[in-house]
């Protein structure tokens, strides 16, 4: 093993552990002159606690689900055709880490409420994506190095947490058998859940991932590291979600963008994994990169609940001890800055309903949705209806028990499922219109939840099992009750969503959804029995039961009960034998691949198209000057999902047109998160969500634009394909922490096909810079005070971004300057986000794709074009 203590000598202590996995993998993977600078600047870190240093992170394995895993697996197919088109070797663009891809963000809630909910959602689930499963079949074979978990086993973090993380793992080096820290990136903003194995891990988007599975290092700079100190315990009645969404909030009134967060302090030995986990899955919620937890007793106690081996217990601990990374919840390491928060301090939570930060007293929802009913103009507090159980204005439409965030901790399903009982036996069921579902995040927990009898107790209150995967938490909610749609239809209501999900922007949950809650799983069931939010849930009546009005109080489980249930119904050897049996759906078994080490494209295929960016093509030569016509203005909180949808495709979309003049099924045109693999419809598909603004049109739909020489107002893909026939290059403009939300490749792919060179905001979530910069588009930071709303833009504007190839460089300073349609000139300085100088020589390329081939063919002694020499 590399001897940390040996390597860092008196500075090890001062270093946050997290930084100490960096230190290691630097030591172990670096040509021995970068690992030496590299970890110098690690150790100086500790002089200021921040550095501008680069250094680079080759991660011992990529975690990928399908809709991520797919279109990376399109890039690599149609890059093997370039290469063999070229008289390369196809077969040397080949995973050289292990890539493990989880099928798990297909299954959408199509039934529910019925014992056969899971297998008539599964074999839906089939019938719908059977020509993607095909494909990833086909890569199985194809590729080295590549694992695929058939769709029902789980959600890829809980899959990460309880079966393929290691914690230490071994590796051959020479003949001899290495110990060395597991670490990994995921195609998943989530991907951090792991740290709460105190394992290094975070989220990138799908093209730094294709990078990095053929073997170029990550490189970052050396991040901030802010310390959350915990102290205290959690109250009884308060869960791993509150202090979640507590955290949440109060990172997000700093700064934690491109950090890690690493908690620290003895209120952490205070919380089991599971808990942790909770936190760490967060935190792109509250901007980090990661949201780490040092290996203690508690790691041990997770590793030894799930059923690992002795001895890897033992080899964690020793190493951990031995390397200076086990934890000492008395020390403090040198953090950038630090926070505090008193654990005992913490109430019951919700938040919403727009964005998860937005921690909001349960007593207080009603009040929380007044902003959203006034922009409606709907009248609030809603006047109340003749039935109490016909839905109004802030009636649920989903009540979802759902998310790898909320349901692989044990414990709290344990507390949903002692609510449902004591409900069940006042007799309460929801009203009629609340869609309910529980999708846990595998099925080694149903055992558990089954042993206790609380899977009945569930499915009483009408939360049957209905999946095995991500379902409502990413958009695939299925259709409303019919008695919604028509209140939604006929009254106008504003319905609302609480799930124990991560994200809960408008729209993301279902299209006709703009307010949504996150809460605990025992709260989701409560407020679907309540089913409406404008009431106080911890004091007004829920419900009226067999023996008169119930309250939450009369429901809430004590933490003894819910202690007592996990003592008896937990087995380590669940999880153990759940990945045992392997994929339990026979359809999957059925479904036959291609072989071979090309895949054969079908001309006619909806789902799966060689895309035009793959090409052994020159990138456009440099950015000099680059004079652009602004494509699309956007506000803040422009989110991944705003500019490409996941959800259901509408059949008179665009997109919707697309599939239908293709012959696909109109009532049934799946889910954009499955098209993925097809760039037609993708593009159709960009900026129509409806909460995507167009500050250029704001009376327009979403998904429009006004094209400048005409007038016109057109769908953004018509206006991007009239620009690009008339040589006219593109921008997009927008406000503060655009692209938050997941680590949507497509989110960059896209604006590259519309022909966007750049991006001007006043700020970047990190994935999605990434991801931007992986496509060759330029992302500008733009001065807080020139916000789109006060740069008051027109279509006939053109933008002038002042910067040649050889100024490309981290952080620098730019002139730009917008051209008024009346001839004036508006002057702003404005800064080139490019973190390291990779990210640099990628947009000289013109991003990861043109830069693989050029390494592929090098390889291939096939001569290069002049681009990619």
């Amino acid at each position: 093993m590399i001897d940390l203590r040996a390597a860092a000598a008196e500075r090890l202590g001062e270093l946050p552990w997290s930084l100490r996995l960096l230190l290691e993998n630097v030591l172990r993977t670096a040509a021995p002159a970068e690992a030496e600078r590299e970890a110098r600047a690690l150790l100086d870190w500790c002089r200021s606690a921040t550095s501008d240093a680069e250094i680079s992170f080759q991660p011992g394995r990529i975690l990928m689900h399908d809709t991520t895993c797919v279109p990376a697996l399109v890039d690599i197919a149609a890059m093997r055709d370039v290469v063999a088109e070229a008289g390369g070797e196809a077969r040397l663009l080949n995973p050289v880490i292990q890539v493990d891809a989880v099928i798990d963000h297909s299954v959408a809630v199509d039934h529910f409420g019925t014992p056969e909910a899971r297998a008539r959602n599964m074999a839906q689930e089939i019938a719908r994506n059977a020509e993607r499963y095909r494909f990833m079949k086909w890569a199985t074979g194809a590729l080295d190095n590549f694992r695929l978990f058939p769709p029902g086993v789980g959600i890829l973090h809980t899959v990460n947490l309880e079966h393929l993380a290691q914690v230490v793992a071994t590796e051959q080096r020479d003949g001899e058998t290495w110990a060395v820290p597991d670490s990994l990136v995921g195609t998943d903003s989530h991907t951090p859940m792991i740290n709460a194995l105190g394992v290094l891990g975070w989220g990138v988007g799908g093209i730094e991932a294709e990078s990095a599975m053929f073997g170029v290092p990550i490189t970052l700079r050396i991040p901030d590291v802010i310390g959350v100190r915990l102290t205290g315990a959690l109250k009884d009645g308060v869960l791993a979600t509150d202090l979640a969404l507590a955290v949440t909030e109060r990172l997000r009134q700093i700064d934690a963008v491109d950090s890690f967060v690493e908690f620290f302090g003895p209120g952490v030995s205070a919380l089991a994994v599971g808990e942790r986990a909770v936190i760490a899955n967060m935190a792109p919620e509250y901007g980090a990169t990661m949201g780490f937890f040092p290996i203690d007793a508690r790691t041990i106690d997770y590793l030894r609940a799930t059923g690992r081996a002795p001895c890897v217990l033992a080899r964690v601990e020793a190493y951990a001890r031995r390397q200076g990374l086990w934890f000492d919840p008395a020390h403090t390491p040198r953090y950038t800055q630090t926070i505090e928060i008193d654990l005992s301090t913490v109430r019951p939570n919700l938040a919403g309903p727009r964005r998860p930060q937005d921690r909001v007293d349960p007593a207080a929802a009603a009040a929380a949705l007044a902003p959203v009913m006034r922009a409606r103009g709907r009248p609030w507090p809603a006047t109340p209806l003749p039935s109490s159980r016909r839905p109004g204005d802030g009636a649920i439409a989903i009540a979802a028990i759902t998310s790898c965030t909320n349901t692989a901790d044990a414990k709290l399903l344990i507390a949903a499922g002692l609510l449902a009982r004591k409900a069940r036996r006042h007799g309460l069921r929801p009203p009629s219109y609340v869609k309910t579902s529980f999708a846990p995040g595998s099925g080694a927990v149903l055992r558990l939840l089954e042993r206790a009898g609380l899977l009945d107790d569930l499915a009483a209150v009408g939360f049957d099992v209905v999946g095995i995967g991500c379902t409502t938490c990413i958009g695939n909610s299925g259709p409303l009750t019919a008695e919604m749609m028509d209140a939604i239809d006929r009254d106008g209501i504003v319905p609302v969503a609480v799930l124990s999900g991560n994200r809960n922007f408008p729209g993301r949950i279902h299209s006709a959804i703009e307010a949504a809650f996150l809460a605990s799983p025992p709260l989701v069931v409560a407020y679907a029995l309540a089913g409406r939010v404008d009431l106080d849930i911890t004091a007004d009546p829920i419900a009226s039961g067999e023996g008169g009005p119930v309250r939450l109080a009369d429901l809430w489980p004590a933490q003894a009960e819910i202690e007592q249930v996990y003592a008896a119904a937990a087995r380590p050897d669940d999880t153990v034998a759940y990945y045992a049996q392997g994929a339990t759906d026979r359809s999957w078994a059925t479904i036959e691949a291609p072989t071979g080490v090309r895949f054969p494209w079908d001309a006619r295929s909806t789902y799966l198209r060689r895309p035009p960016f793959v090409a052994r093509t020159a990138p456009r030569e440099g950015v000099t000057n680059l004079r652009a016509a602004p494509l699309i203005v956007l506000g803040d909180d422009v989110t991944t999902d705003h500019i490409s949808p996941a959800g259901a495709i509408p059949a008179t979309s665009d997109a919707g047109r697309y599939l239908r003049e293709a012959g696909e099924n109109p009532r049934d045109l799946n889910v954009y998160a499955a098209r993925r693999g097809n760039f037609e419809v993708m593009v159709r598909g960009l900026f129509t969500n409806p909460a995507a603004r167009n500050l250029l049109c704001p009376e327009a739909p979403a998904g429009m634009t006004v094209y400048a020489p005409s007038g016109e107002i057109l769908p953004i893909w018509r206006a991007a394909e009239r620009y690009r026939g008339a040589g006219q290059d593109l921008v997009i403009v927008a406000g503060h922490r655009y692209g938050t939300g997941s680590s949507r490749d497509w989110a960059a792919k896209g604006p590259r096909l519309l022909g966007v060179r750049a991006v001007l905001a006043n700020s970047f979530e990190r994935i999605h810079r990434s991801n931007l910069v992986g496509m060759g588009i330029l992302p500008i930071e733009l001065p807080a005070d020139r916000h789109p709303a006060h740069l008051a833009l027109t279509a006939s504007d053109r933008i002038v971004v002042a910067v040649t190839p050889e100024a490309l460089e981290p952080d620098a300073a730019i002139s730009v300057a917008i051209h008024r349609a009346d001839g004036g000139v508006e002057t702003l300085s404005a800064r080139l986000l490019l973190r390291t100088a990779q990210e640099a020589a990628l947009i000289r390329s013109g991003g990861v794709i043109p830069y693989l081939l050029g390494q592929t063919l090098d390889r291939s002694r096939v001569l290069p074009t002049e681009a990619l020499s």
